[in-house]
């Protein structure tokens, strides 16, 4: 076997342009956020350099930590309907003729050109009472009088699997497109069902690749401010919406990078167990 070769010069070159990229987009604001978050605040003002825990220490009010379980349970929320939704529709889609097959992946890509703003308006027309969805249910008789579903959770949970949904197909779609027909096949050969099929064998073996989907909406969710902002009321305002509100209106930003200090450690938290007990069922299995 030839030995490795020693890396050029050029190639040092290459590989440092992203790591500049990297320090200077991501690293410097991020330990930018992390001092701000001990500085102290001044009354009326803004705030000064110094080395304090005021702005931690609010965290663990019962104000804060209700509104950190909210959007918790809201993103792990959207990420479940959001791969529930998509499994089943990215597989059946993998299964169809090229031809739709392509219309149907540009249809839902084309989500993507939407920006959270328009999504987040039109489905507050759609879920409003003048010109919602509500007003066909009363046209077709099933409802009497148009009701307004927005602002409210079920609309901020609307919002946010909509915005999300696309990425969670993208996650899905290259696995199961190279996923072996036979292997199903022969499933149904040996007597299984399409249904039992689908449950006992393609499942799990997607099982990797539908945890890292769940984990992206959930992390992508989770960051989500405009949604929350226009389809919920103060109630259904998620973290990101307060550490907005901290940083912009009340100009507390040592409180704003401890707020987003702690959801970017709790997130990484629940990253990493989701990632601990999956390693440790696959060992099991």
């Amino acid at each position: 076997m030839s030995e490795r070769r020693r890396p050029t010069a050029r190639t040092y070159l290459v590989l440092g342009w992203p790591v500049l990229m990297l320090g200077v987009f991501f690293l410097g604001p991020l330990m930018t956020m992390v001092a701000s978050s001990f500085y102290r605040r001044i009354p009326g003002g803004f705030y000064v350099p110094a080395f304090e825990l005021d702005s931690y220490r609010r965290l663990f009010t019962d104000l804060f930590l209700d509104r950190a379980a909210f959007s918790l349970m809201i993103c792990l929320l959207a990420a479940a309907v959001c791969l529930l939704i998509a499994f089943p529709f990215t597989y059946f889609l993998t299964r169809m003729r090229r031809r739709p097959q392509v219309i149907l992946l540009v249809l839902v890509l084309s989500a993507l050109s939407l920006s959270e703003v328009i999504v987040g308006f039109s489905w507050s027309v759609l879920l409003g009472r003048a010109a919602g969805l509500s007003n066909i249910l009363v046209w077709a008789g099933v409802m009497r009088d148009a009701q307004a579903y927005q602002p409210g959770f079920v609309a901020v949970l609307f919002g946010l699997s909509y915005i999300a949904f696309p990425y969670c197909v993208l996650t899905l779609y290259p696995q199961l497109s190279r996923l072996d027909r036979e292997v199903t096949e022969a499933a149904q050969t040996l007597g299984a069902s399409p249904g039992r099929t689908f449950r006992t064998v393609v499942i799990p073996i997607m099982r990797p690749t539908a945890m890292a989907a769940f984990l992206l909406v959930f992390v992508f969710t989770l960051g989500s401010y405009l949604i929350p902002a226009i389809l919920g009321r103060p109630e259904h305002w998620t973290l990101s919406v307060f550490i907005s509100d901290q940083a912009s209106f009340n100009a507390n930003v040592p409180f704003a990078a401890a707020m987003a200090m702690f959801l970017t450690v709790l997130s990484l938290i629940l990253v990493g167990l989701v990632m601990l007990t999956e390693s440790k069922t696959r060992r099991v299995a």
